[in-house]
Formats: structure tokens, C-alpha cells, sequence
């Protein structure tokens, strides 16, 4: 090779490395290990070093009934103490290495690993799930506890109640009570809750069980588990008559009223096409979405081009709505 030619290929090989942002030196290693055809010599055996029946004798004293709770430092001083040397503390920490022993000694706890809940509901009162809410009362530090059940695949408030302590009891009731209004039957339902002390109580895990409910819980410290019953406290919180404090507990009672009945029957929903939540759950969908396509049909006729890539069509709510949907598998690229 030429020496014009040296010269073009390091500007090329120049060019290439700030491309890609990497440095010459490492190409050049690189391309030197993939070219390197010679042969790999065997590291000679240090003339200093442990013979075979000196490691066998170092391993043995640190597995002494006298040494074998001790760490190597603590084992070194000792056998220094008493006039003995049998190599460094580096190397007792070397040979216990190749030989499986350097390892925590005490019961460390494991760290429990909780299951991601992968919750699919199809139809109302498949899929509910419940959380508790505190509304501040008249003076600092004073709460209304606020327990609501919704439906995941409507949005639809199944259940809700105000008390003014947080109680399995009161949580077992209203789970009793939304089941017989909504006829729920055995194995039909399953009761998706955060780790709080009421959804974990064994009261309401015997409650469940009795009535055929399946119950699951978020895992700690994962608001996204249990999504719909934190964006329907949101929406309540989030009213514009939602007040700072309730000055007491009927205050809270008149205004929880008001706003199920709003959210229940009049709120259109996002999640579920801009429905009302009741429509979806009691199947009335199909005759709304009769009226509001025939409004848009009415629409396109008049002004066909307002209308771009083509005619309007009435969205329906999603027929599949899940908590956590499981992540599709990776397609694999063919090379």
C-alpha cells in the first residue's frame, strides 16, 4: 500500500470514528484483536507462588472449627499471634473465592417480589375496583373517609359511602350491599383494590371468599395499578363546587350525592367514548350511537369537505379495558 493510500484511509477511518462518536484508539484495538491471528500463550506460574499442598493448607485452617466464623483479616492476626504465617490476607480471600466459600454468612431477608396485576374486563361488573379517599373536615387534621367501588369497564359507580373512620366493617358492607344491587352471582367478579389496611383485612378476605369474588391487589407503591379509582377521585376533586373544607360530615353526604348522580348519568366519560357512564352500563350505548351518527350523517351531507379522509363515523366505547394489558411479544428481526 502506497503511502497516499495510508494517508486516504486514515482520513477515512478518521471520518468514521467521529461519526460514530468513538474513539480512534478503540477501533484501532478492536480491529487489531479481530486480525491478530497469533496464538494465545498460557500465563506462566509465578515462582512465588502457593504451591498446590501449601493452598490446601491454608484452606484447611480457614475452615477450622477456630476459624471458620471468622473473616481472613481476624484469621491472618490470630495465626500472627501465634508465630505462624501461611500467605496474605489477599490471597486467603483469593483461594476461599475459587473455591465458592466468600459469601454472606448471615440469613439475609429476600425481598418479596409482587405479581403485576393484568386485569381484562369485557362487560360490566366483570372487573370493579374500590379505593378510599379523606376529605378534609372543618378544622385542621380532620377527615371524611370517602369509599368508592367503580366499574372498569363502564366507569360507573357501583357503590359509594362516607364515614368517618376507615373500617373493614363499613368496607365489608358496602361491598355486601353494591353485589345484591348489581346481582352479582358467584365467580362472576373480581375486586381489584390497593394494599390498604380494609382491602387487606382478613374480614373482607373472608367476605370475598364466601360470595365468590376474586380479589387482587395493587402492588406497593404503584398508583398505576389501580388507575380508574384514581382518576375518578381526580374528577371529583377536580369540580369546580368542590370545596377547600366540608364543614361536616352531611356536607360531605349532600355533596357526594350530587356528584355520583352527575358522574353516574350525566359526565360524558373520555374513557369510554364520551358516553355517560350508566348509558355503557346498562347497554343503551347502541341507540345513542344511533342518534349521534345520524347527526354527523346530517353533517357530511351538508358539507362534505369539512370532512377530509372521510365520513364521520360515532365512536363506541372500547370493548376491552384492562388494568395492566400484558406487553406484546418482540417481534424477531431475520437477519
Amino acid at each position: 500500500m502506497t503511502l497516499i493510500e495510508q494517508h486516504r484511509q486514515q482520513i477515512a477511518t478518521l471520518s468514521l470514528c467521529e461519526a460514530l462518536e468513538i474513539p480512534r484508539a478503540s477501533f484501532y484495538r478492536q480491529q487489531a484483536q479481530k486480525d491478530s491471528t497469533a496464538p494465545v500463550v498460557a500465563r506462566k506460574r509465578p515462582e512465588n507462588a502457593l504451591s498446590e499442598s501449601e493452598q490446601q493448607t491454608v484452606l484447611a485452617t480457614l475452615n477450622d472449627s477456630r476459624f471458620m466464623d471468622l473473616a481472613p483479616p481476624q484469621v491472618y492476626a490470630q495465626l500472627l499471634e501465634e508465630g505462624r504465617y501461611l500467605c496474605s490476607i489477599r490471597t486467603m480471600y483469593r483461594l476461599l473465592e475459587a473455591n465458592n466459600e466468600v459469601r454472606e454468612r448471615r440469613a439475609v431477608a429476600s425481598r418479596v417480589v409482587y405479581t403485576k396485576p393484568e386485569l381484562l374486563a369485557t362487560q360490566p361488573n366483570e372487573v370493579w375496583s374500590w379505593d378510599i379517599t379523606k376529605l378534609k373536615g372543618p378544622v385542621k387534621w380532620t377527615y371524611y373517609y370517602l369509599y368508592v367501588i367503580l366499574d372498569i369497564y363502564s366507569r360507573y359507580v357501583v357503590g359509594w359511602m362516607i364515614a368517618e373512620n376507615e373500617s373493614s366493617t363499613l368496607a365489608k358492607r358496602l361491598i355486601t350491599e353494591s353485589c345484591y344491587k348489581q346481582n352479582i352471582v358467584e365467580d362472576q367478579l373480581t375486586l381489584h383494590a390497593d394494599r390498604g389496611s380494609s382491602m387487606k383485612s382478613k374480614a373482607v378476605a373472608q367476605l370475598l371468599s364466601d360470595m365468590g369474588v376474586t380479589k387482587t391487589h395493587s402492588r406497593p407503591h404503584v398508583s398505576n395499578d389501580n388507575p380508574f379509582s384514581e382518576s375518578q377521585f381526580k374528577t371529583m376533586k377536580y369540580r369546580p363546587e368542590f370545596p377547600k373544607r366540608f364543614g361536616c360530615i352531611q356536607d360531605a353526604r349532600t355533596f357526594s350525592v350530587n356528584f355520583f348522580q352527575w358522574y353516574n348519568q350525566e359526565h360524558r366519560h373520555s374513557g369510554v367514548a364520551l358516553y355517560a357512564p350508566a348509558d355503557v352500563h346498562y347497554d343503551r350505548v347502541k341507540d345513542i350511537q344511533k342518534c349521534r351518527q345520524a347527526a354527523l350523517d346530517a353533517a357530511y351531507e351538508r358539507h362534505p369537505k369539512r370532512f377530509v379522509r372521510k365520513p364521520p363515523i360515532a365512536a363506541l366505547p372500547p370493548q376491552a379495558v384492562w388494568i395492566n394489558p400484558p406487553k406484546a411479544p418482540e417481534k424477531q428481526v431475520m437477519n
